[in-house]
Parts: structure tokens; C-alpha cells; sequence
């Protein structure tokens, strides 16, 4: 018979390695907003599928534009109709779920003329979205847990201006995350200089619309993983997500079979310690796939 402390040693190999499992688990980021049909933002993290949602996009700001938050479907953030979401917010945040305002977006105006332009743009989200204080705030007075980057036209210059001006309002106990979702060509053309801060904490590149380094029938997983590879070994702090479409009509080259993903692309990329799960663009298209549902338990 076993005594307790031999059954003890023969237990801790098992601890061990459920302590490693546990480290290398890695969650999903979802994008919610643009389509009214995706389901309501309280029905997302009531799913359970979901670690960060990216609320997108404010989709006009900097160089003296009048900022605009766009929730295509859902509400009119410009008749103050978006504040009830403010509820929805908390739940989602009660769930330990990171709820963030994604900044740009592939249809918009938006850029920043000057450092001093970054620091007012900074302003305005601090007051308007995280820990300040505004009479408007179009979310209503939920505090979101940080900003999404996710540059895709206009100038390219003071983005790593706003990380800075952003990160300096964190506090104590209430951290200003940030997040970005640049193009996996390295480095990004938007974003390169940005990132190169290190105060990023989540960096979700975008893997589709970019053929030398996304997956196809024909490359396979070469390409992607190589790309991985690549931003795994550049990237200055912050866990790395590998971006995908959750279905093929979410984006116009890139999607990864999710029997693709779980069996050849995961196994790999989860052995580098930046890896810190998958980014799916976007509710609406989950909705239809359920690809979140078919990829949690591998992710």
C-alpha cells in the first residue's frame, strides 16, 4: 500500500502538468458592433466563448474632427441612444471578460496631425470611454478596460504618441490596457513604430487579406507559422493572437478551416510563450459559423 507521501510524489507529476496546461491556455478575442444582427453585447459574454471583446469602432478622431462612435445596427451613439450599453459593459466585465474601445477600423476618417493632437485624442478617450470624466460619454459611465488600435488607413505618425499619452493614465489598481490589430506583413505600416513602445498587452495581427503570410489550400500553414514566427520574435512585450475571419465571406482571402487551425496551426504556435490565444473578426460572422464554439477547447 502507498503511503501518503509516495501517493503525494506520484500525484505531482500530474500537477505539474496541468500547471503547464494551464499556462499555455490562451482565449479569444471577438470584434462586436458593426452588424445589428450579431446578437446583443450581453448575449456575447453570456455565451462563455469570449476573454476580450473589441467594441468597434470609433471611426472618426484626430485632426479636429468631431470624434464618432459607429455601432452599424445596434444604436446611434450621436443621439446619446448607445448609453444603455453601460449595463451590458459591467456584465461583461463581472464575467472577467476585458472589454475594449477599438479605435479606426477599415472604413473611416480618422489620423493624428501632431503629438499634441495624440495627447488631445488621448484626452478625449480618457474622459469620454475609460476613467475620466465627460457629460457626454457615449457608452454611458461603464469604464472600459483600455483601447484597440486597429489603424488601417490615414497618416501612419503619432500612434505611438496616443499609446504613451494612454498608458500614462493608468492607476493603481485600474491599468489602461491596450490591444492592436496590425497586418501580419512585419512590421506594420501603421502600427511598426507604435508597437515598438512595448506597452501593447494584446496584439492580435490580422493572418487574411495579406497572401505571403496567411494560410491557403495551396502554402498550407508554411507561411502563416513562418509569419508567426517572426512576430513572435519581434514583438516588445504583450501576448500575440493569431487573427483569423470565422468564415470565408468575413474577409476576401485567409480563412483556416477550424479542423485546419486545431490540429496543424494551434499545436505549433502554442508552444511560443508570447501566444496568447486566437482573435475571430467578427460576432457577426461567428454567429453564423459558430467557428468560436468549434476552436474554445483548443485555443
Amino acid at each position: 500500500m502507498a503511503t501518503k507521501a509516495s501517493a503525494s510524489l506520484l500525484l505531482l507529476p500530474l500537477l505539474v502538468l496541468s500547471l503547464v496546461e494551464l499556462s499555455l491556455a490562451g482565449g479569444i478575442a471577438i470584434y462586436w458592433g458593426q452588424n445589428g444582427n450579431e446578437g446583443t453585447l450581453n448575449q456575447t459574454c453570456n455565451s462563455g466563448l469570449y476573454s476580450f471583446v473589441n467594441i468597434a469602432f470609433l471611426n472618426k478622431f484626430g485632426g479636429g474632427r468631431t470624434p464618432r462612435l459607429d455601432l452599424t445596427g445596434h444604436c446611434n451613439a450621436a443621439a446619446g441612444g448607445c448609453k444603455i450599453a453601460s449595463g451590458s459593459i459591467k456584465n461583461c466585465q463581472n464575467k472577467g471578460i476585458k472589454v475594449m474601445l477599438s479605435i479606426g477600423g477599415g472604413l473611416g476618417d480618422y489620423s493624428l496631425t501632431s503629438k499634441t493632437d495624440a495627447k488631445n485624442t488621448a484626452a478625449y478617450l480618457w474622459n469620454n470611454f475609460l476613467g475620466g470624466k465627460s457629460a457626454k460619454r457615449p457608452l454611458g459611465n461603464a469604464v472600459l478596460d483600455g483601447i484597440d488600435f486597429d489603424i488601417e488607413l490615414g497618416s501612419t505618425r503619432f500612434y505611438d504618441d496616443l499609446a504613451r499619452y494612454l498608458k500614462g493614465y493608468s492607476k493603481p489598481g485600474k491599468k489602461v490596457y491596450l490591444s492592436a490589430a496590425p497586418q501580419c506583413p512585419f512590421p506594420d505600416r501603421y502600427m511598426g513604430k507604435a508597437l515598438d513602445t512595448g506597452l501593447f498587452d494584446y496584439v492580435w495581427v490580422q493572418f487574411y487579406n495579406n497572401g505571403p503570410c496567411q494560410y491557403s489550400s495551396t502554402a498550407g500553414t508554411k507561411n502563416l507559422i513562418a509569419s508567426w514566427k517572426k512576430w513572435n520574435s519581434s514583438l516588445k512585450g504583450g501576448k500575440l493572437f493569431l487573427g483569423l475571419p470565422a468564415a470565408r465571406n468575413a474577409a476576401g482571402s485567409g480563412y483556416v478551416p477550424p479542423t485546419v487551425l486545431t490540429s496543424q496551426i494551434l499545436p505549433v504556435i502554442k508552444k511560443y510563450k508570447k501566444y496568447g490565444g486566437v482573435m475571430l473578426w467578427s460576432k457577426y460572422f461567428d454567429k453564423i459559423t459558430g467557428y468560436s464554439s468549434a476552436i474554445k477547447k483548443s485555443v
